[in-house]
């Protein structure tokens, strides 16, 4: 079938073709029978555009991907190159520059310690090679019996099955229990939860005793905890303290457990460090890594790791010891430049820098939130701010999630110009870096709006 013209084209006609053929992710079809798909015709900056001129401002950066803005001239330069050159190879017995240059990179930049780069597709398979790395590892180092993992409660790791089976968000996971593996889960140090006047370093210590002991109990089938540093995003950008982390990584040590970093939402400056990591400072065993990695251009993940999970796995052919995990597209050439491009970014236009003083420009805009009556908690760690509205305030009774009251702030976000993505009863920021200060002003204002709209009973 021949495309149809760009300029016969609108966003009506292209949102019911969608629906003859495609099942989007995350997403119950039948609400497409009153909620209209929105038709995107191209992306500038923080903003995308329909078919009809109208622009939202991409304020969740396309589900946490995007870092330096839609078609940002750099990436696209650096891709456009690329592309006469070499677009795949096999990476099984062939490498290529791109490849080569970026774990180069994210050797030096990641935290001390992870000297070898393990390539993958996305962010769940980043996942699941860790574990496999990790239960692989305590095989060929004679431990054959480490083979469960703990996660923290309220977890989000990915929706492949190992993955799955480490997270802990029960939407995610409820249905397909009977595949999954059998995991350990630890209470979450999630400061929302913590007593009135109690610090979040206090709670996160307080909590962290159910992991220590947990630890202690389970050290000699335990391959590895993992974790999502500082912020459990999917699970309603919930956050910590920092000294969980360091309690955790003294503890894996002491108890010769692996330590798995899951940074795949929360790299490359989210958190307002490049790595959430570095705020405890600490290096995990494994650190897993995709998302704003390419700057929301191409799938692509990362698994770092030490020279001594290297070092298990380096052995004659014969004794079986290799570690076969593969992806089809690994160390994909233009995904790596994509990559390389946005590192560039980082190290010359310093946006971590920048991005201190809009956060604190986000943070005291959307603070005038805590005193709306619906309003339990605004918090903020880097360039990622949520605030969760509920029922009750004084209780923080949730609204119940049937009413869906969030989708009555995605609608009216969309309305306005802006794409907000509530979870559940969390309305959050996660923009592209290169948002300015209007532009924030707009996020702010349509969810106080929205929020408004969607408690006024």
């Amino acid at each position: 079938m021949n495309a149809i013209p760009e300029n016969q084209l609108h966003s009506a006609s292209l949102a019911a073709r969608d629906l003859r053929v495609l099942w989007h992710p995350c997403t119950q079809m039948k609400d497409h029978e009153t909620l209209p798909l929105v038709a995107i015709r191209r992306g500038s900056g923080a903003w995308l555009e329909d078919f009809e001129g109208k622009r939202y401002l991409d304020a969740v950066s396309s589900w946490w991907v995007n870092l330096f803005g839609h078609a940002n001239p750099r990436i696209n330069a650096a891709l456009s190159a690329q592309l006469d050159k070499l677009e795949h190879v096999i990476f099984a017995g062939f490498t290529h520059e791109p490849a080569v240059r970026l774990a180069e990179q994210l050797v030096a930049l990641t935290p001390p310690g992870l000297t070898r780069c393990f390539l993958a597709d996305n962010g769940s398979a980043a996942v699941e090679v860790a574990l496999k790395m990790s239960f692989h590892y305590w095989r060929n180092r004679g431990l054959p019996q480490k083979t469960r993992f703990m996660t923290l409660q309220n977890s989000y790791h990915g929706e492949t099955l190992g993955a799955l089976a480490v997270g802990s968000v029960e939407l995610y996971k409820t249905l397909y229990k009977p595949l999954l593996m059998d995991v350990l889960t630890a209470p979450s140090p999630d400061s929302y939860n913590r007593e009135p006047g109690e610090s979040c370093e206090a709670y996160a210590l307080r909590q962290f005793a159910h992991m220590e002991r947990l630890l202690a109990e389970h050290a000699a089938e335990l391959a590895a905890v993992i974790v999502e540093p500082l912020v459990q995003c999917a699970g309603g950008m919930r956050m910590y303290h920092p000294v969980y982390l360091t309690r955790l990584r003294e503890a894996c040590t002491r108890y010769g457990v692996h330590m798995i970093a899951d940074e795949i939402a929360v790299g490359f400056g989210r958190t307002g460090t490049m790595f959430a990591c570095e705020q405890a400072s600490i290096s995990p065993d494994f650190l897993c890594l995709s998302k704003g990695l390419t700057g929301g251009y191409l799938p692509l993940s990362a698994v770092m790791t030490t020279e001594d999970v290297y070092a298990a796995f380096y052995d004659e052919y014969t004794n079986l010891t290799a570690f076969l995990h593969s992806h089809s597209y690994t160390g994909n050439p233009l995904a790596c430049t994509a990559a390389l491009a946005t590192l560039d970014i980082f190290a010359t236009e310093r946006p971590i820098e920048s991005n201190r003083i809009k956060a604190a420009y986000l943070g005291q805009r959307a603070r005038q939130l805590e005193d709306h009556p619906h309003v339990s908690e605004v918090r903020q760690c880097g360039m990622i701010l949520a605030v969760e509205f509920v029922k009750d305030k004084r209780s923080r009774e949730p609204y119940p999630w049937t009413e869906r009251r969030g989708q009555l702030i995605y609608r009216h976000s969309l309305q306005n110009g802006v794409l907000l993505r509530p979870i559940g009863n969390v309305v959050y920021f996660m923009p592209p870096y290169i948002v300015d200060e209007t532009e924030m002003d707009l996020m702010v204002q349509v969810a106080a709006d929205g929020i408004e709209l969607a408690t006024c009973d």
